[in-house]
């Protein structure tokens, strides 16, 4: 089985995703969804196709390693080239399990576990009350999570004051505290809670910040400080009391590398549809299990990425949670195609289907095609 052709779509859900169609000379087809690789991720995708086409998809590793290598000196270190070549990843591994007759995690070396827990990322309160917070925290548990993510960050609150200094004063620390204490008298004390500060503030308000949540019993502080600066991040775990984690614009192992050999987060949590797909989140996870750090994958995919991502968490000892961020987007039921619902009772379930499990639903995905784009090389 030869690999013949590579075709993308631009699928809207949290900004737009780009889907990831490889084909083959025996008519099987594999699907990947990468993100965060901007508008002209599509292109480099198919920039990549020359490296792969009339190659054997089973040859995943490999495949990954000559898009990597061939595309060292135009990007192939970080940002949105690794995530084309994760999407055309994904896909392969998608197409190898068909081929094969076995789910991916089978092929990723088995599952630890059936289902994958996720988190609710529930942005924030309508109207940035702590009352909205507070309603929005319990609709999520509602839903069946027994874990949820809210912003703090919030321009509009109106402590910034200067766009481009982001210093947390004392009031705007006291506005985050009353709503994350909203939030958990909300949903006490059993609930994971996690606060993401988006990496925007400075060491001070990180270390501020990160001791006024300590009441709070966080799963994490997520991203006190800007990520590229680990021994800042080291700084606010030295005094912080709570735990934080970091990582999701980070790509590739040697992008981990730092964060892990300095020990600066509790919690690690690539984005496996961005940095560099399963079998290199694999050996993210490897590296941070030396560490007894554990995985915490950052995730704002639709279904297709997010089952993928599920299957990675599955083949691994030291996962905790996962991201699930489509809670305000339309389509999650109706983007693709399976025998159950993806997400039963806050847990991604997992099935013994070849490949990652389930197919595009294309008739519904033409609806969420990035406007004056083709889908899969068909105009709409």
């Amino acid at each position: 089985m030869k690999i013949t052709d590579i075709r993308t779509a631009e699928i809207k859900g949290h900004g737009y995703s780009t889907y990831v169609r490889i084909y083959t000379d025996e008519g099987l087809i594999g699907n990947g969804e990468c993100i965060h690789g901007g508008e002209g991720c599509p292109a480099m995708v198919h920039a990549l196709s020359r490296f792969i086409i009339g190659e054997s998809p089973l040859n995943v590793d490999m495949l990954f390693e000559k898009m990597r290598r061939g595309r060292l000196f135009d990007g192939a270190m970080a940002g949105a080239t690794v995530t084309a070549m994760t999407g055309i990843e994904i896909a392969l591994w998608d197409l190898a399990g068909k081929a094969l007759g076995v789910p991916v995690y089978q092929l990723l070396g088995g599952k630890f576990r059936d289902t994958v827990r996720l988190y609710c990322d529930s942005h924030a309160g309508k109207d940035f009350s702590p009352e909205a917070y507070a309603t929005r925290a319990k609709e999520v548990v509602a839903l069946g999570f027994d874990a949820l993510k809210f912003d703090v960050d919030e321009t509009q609150a109106g402590y910034r004051n200067d766009r481009w200094s982001w210093h947390a004063s004392a009031a705007e620390v006291d506005w985050m505290v009353e709503r994350v204490a909203a939030v958990r008298d909300a949903v006490g004390p059993e609930i994971d809670l996690a606060i993401d500060m988006h990496g925007r503030y400075d060491i001070a308000s990180g270390i501020a910040v990160a001791r006024a949540m300590e009441p709070f019993r966080l799963l994490w502080l997520e991203e006190p400080v800007p990520p590229e600066n680990v021994a800042a991040m080291r700084e606010v775990k030295r005094v912080a009391r709570v735990p934080l984690c970091a990582g999701e614009n980070l790509y590739l192992r040697w992008g981990f590398r730092d964060l892990l050999e300095q020990q600066a987060v509790d919690y690690i949590m690539p984005d496996i549809p961005k940095c560099g797909g399963l079998s290199e989140c694999r050996k993210i996870a490897n590296m941070a299990e030396v560490y007894y750090i554990p995985l915490a994958p950052h995730n704002v995919c639709g279904p297709l990425g997010t089952m993928a991502s599920a299957h990675v968490c599955a083949t691994i000892p030291n996962f905790l949670v996962m991201e699930w961020h489509w809670i305000d987007y339309p389509g999650w039921d109706d983007l693709t195609i399976q025998d159950q619902p993806v997400i039963q009772n806050g847990h991604v379930v997992l099935t013994d289907k070849p490949g990652i499990g389930l197919e595009v639903n294309d008739e519904v995905a033409r609806r969420y095609v990035r406007p004056g784009t083709a889908y899969f090389g068909d105009h709409v």
